[in-house]
């Protein structure tokens, strides 16, 4: 059990679920809603009851150095840990919304694990034979979604680190994707990868009919 203090407080919010019958807690999240390029990635994790961790919080409330750090840790001490990947043509086919839960559901699949309850930080999940609790901001509030937020985020930045090193003049390594300054300048001069961008994102989609892709026999 991790007792060291923090300036964090403990995210207890799955405490009041746990019961006779609910023992084993799926916290789940995503990462990579918003970026104009790569996957969305979504983590399921489960932890014990009895483990508590301070330093675990909301992926965007830590610093690069800290999730790498809290990654390993929930590696470690987490009794599962499950995670789905979409790419960004089935996002193009299905819409964000949907790629997302579908990439939920693949890491709750993935989780080889049993368990009592889900909660999701503010998703509707269905088709589960155990409930499934969406909580407003669960990231900063539940323990095992902090958790997924951090897997999740984590996992896609490696995914774009990798990307960067084939296509280095789009900047993934340090916009993972987004919309920033140059990675819009990039698309401008380059145009849009094809099954990396998403081309239902208004950027991508304007860049795409604006400039030939040096990238188009991709397609």
């Amino acid at each position: 059990m991790h007792t060291r203090e923090s300036s964090n407080e403990y995210l207890d919010y799955q405490e009041q679920f746990y019961s006779d019958e609910v023992n084993y807690i799926v916290g789940i999240d995503e990462a990579g809603r918003g970026p104009l390029a790569g996957p969305v990635v979504a983590a399921a994790v489960i932890f014990s009851r009895a483990y508590i961790n301070k330093d675990i919080n909301d992926s965007k409330q830590l610093s690069e150095k800290q999730r790498e750090k809290l990654f390993n840790v929930i590696k470690e001490n987490a009794l599962a840990i499950g995670v789905g990947i979409v790419d960004a043509e089935t996002i193009d086919k299905l819409n964000i919304y949907e790629a997302t839960k579908v990439a939920m559901k693949e890491a709750i699949k993935n989780l080889n694990h049993n368990f009592d309850l889900i909660l999701t930080d503010a998703m509707p999940l269905k088709g589960f034979d155990v409930p499934v609790i969406d909580i407003i901001k669960g990231d900063a509030k539940a323990l095992p979604i902090a958790a997924a937020s951090i897997i999740a985020k984590v996992t896609r930045d490696h995914i774009m680190d990798e990307l960067d090193t084939k296509y280095p003049m789009y900047n993934f390594k340090h916009n993972k994707g987004y919309g920033t300054k140059d990675h819009m300048n990039a698309l401008k001069e380059y145009g849009p990868v094809p099954k990396l961008h998403r081309y239902s994102y208004k950027p991508v989609y304007r860049a795409s009919i604006e400039e030939v892709s040096l990238f188009d026999d991709l397609k």
